[in-house]
């Protein structure tokens, strides 16, 4: 059914439009248009006020809902973080697994696996974050899953097909070629809980590598005579690097210094989310230890942050209130470039004719009201 949303000013990817209506046809973007210019016979929305942007694409969650997809690696875990992120405005999403057994790891691939197959609506793909990391920057990932990539890890890897994988690893932690060999099979590799030099991430990068994980967080950082794996990732012009805007990870100063420093169009939000988003408990159970919510901090029994407490319009809304950086660039960093890093801009991302109608519609105070996903309309 054709169907016209107005009332609110239109974010399509490039430039905010006042007076216009978008247009959609079930699932799909048909057109943005003056809202004069509309038929009078056509199923129209009202919305009252606010901003209607692309859904947020979140590369990194590890949970919501009361959820954690490492504690149940399984459809139902997947669905009830879909849920709760898609009311902070994330209508795409790759559950994250942390370093774990690769036994739960295998689990993990077969349920996204299993999700796509029913058609679950908001997850696109997996994100494998470790376990092939240096000790001392494994930050909350528990030290006995710590290790170096195997020949028998990449052959598993590389053997996941069908949908986006993107893998955090430490390349320092890696054999020769091994990046290469996950490149070749189309999987997007980061670095990330890396004590790498940077060198290391030089001979990475010339292997494939295409991302950096939590930009400065569980990373060598950037010093006068070692650039560090922060040096390398902010230095280098075609890689992409996801950063967690949440007041705590990342201090709002040092946000910006990245968002000037990263080549344009390569710096994207990402949550790093747990199972407390969009739920009311505020701790939960990973590797047999509480984490809990102090002062929007999660932290575990060592004081280490494990993870973040926000949803996406919560990043949204950090940065351009507290770091400064202009709303529509923003919201491309939300939506466009994540979509981008994983291939998928010709699917979602933006508001295009022919794209996918997953859309984000929130008010002036940074809260969502609606979203749609592949045309289906939630009122939160």
């Amino acid at each position: 059914m054709t169907q016209a949303i107005t009332g609110a000013r239109i974010f399509d990817g490039n430039t905010l439009l006042d007076h216009h209506a978008l247009i959609i046809n079930g699932s799909e973007i048909v057109a943005i248009v003056p809202c004069q210019s509309l038929a009078a016979e056509i199923d129209v929305i009202g919305l009252d006020g606010g901003i209607l942007a692309p859904g947020f694409i979140d590369l990194q969650v590890n949970g919501g809902g009361g959820v954690l997809f490492n504690n149940h690696t399984s459809v139902d875990t997947l669905r009830t973080m879909a849920s709760a992120h898609r009311a902070g405005g994330t209508t795409a999403l790759l559950p994250t697994l942390i370093s774990d057994s690769l036994e739960n790891q295998r689990a993990g691939v077969d349920a996204v696996a299993a999700a796509l197959e029913c058609g679950l609506a908001g997850i696109v793909g997996i994100h494998i974050e470790g376990p092939f990391f240096s000790l001392p920057r494994r930050g909350a990932h528990q030290a006995s899953y710590i290790r170096e990539m195997q020949a028998s890890d990449v052959e598993w890897l590389t053997a996941i097909s069908g949908f986006p994988v993107l893998v955090t690893l430490a390349p320092e932690c890696t054999g020769p070629g091994q990046i290469q060999q996950l490149v070749n099979a189309g999987i997007r590799v980061c670095a990330g809980h890396s004590d790498a030099t940077f060198a290391d991430i030089q001979r990475a990068l010339s292997e494939g590598l295409t991302g950096f994980t939590h930009l400065f967080n569980a990373m060598t950082g950037l010093q006068s005579r070692e650039p560090g794996v922060v040096g390398a990732a902010l230095s280098d012009a075609n890689s992409w690097c996801g950063i967690i805007v949440d007041g705590h990870h990342v201090h709002p100063a040092t946000v910006a210094v990245a968002h000037a420093a990263k080549a344009a169009q390569k710096l994207f939000l990402v949550t790093d989310a747990m199972a407390t988003v969009g739920s009311s408990c505020r701790s939960f159970e990973i590797y047999g230890e509480t984490v809990h919510e102090q002062d929007g901090r999660l932290v575990n029994a060592d004081g280490r942050l494990a993870g973040s407490a926000i949803s996406m319009i919560d990043a949204v809304r950090i940065s351009v209130t507290e770091v400064g950086l202009d709303l529509s660039e923003v919201l491309r960093m939300a939506s466009l470039y994540p979509a981008q890093f994983i291939g998928q801009e010709h699917l979602r991302g933006s508001i295009q004719t022919g794209l996918q109608a997953d859309l984000v519609h929130f008010d002036n105070h940074y809260r969502v009201q609606h979203s749609w996903v592949a045309g289906a309309c939630q009122q939160h």
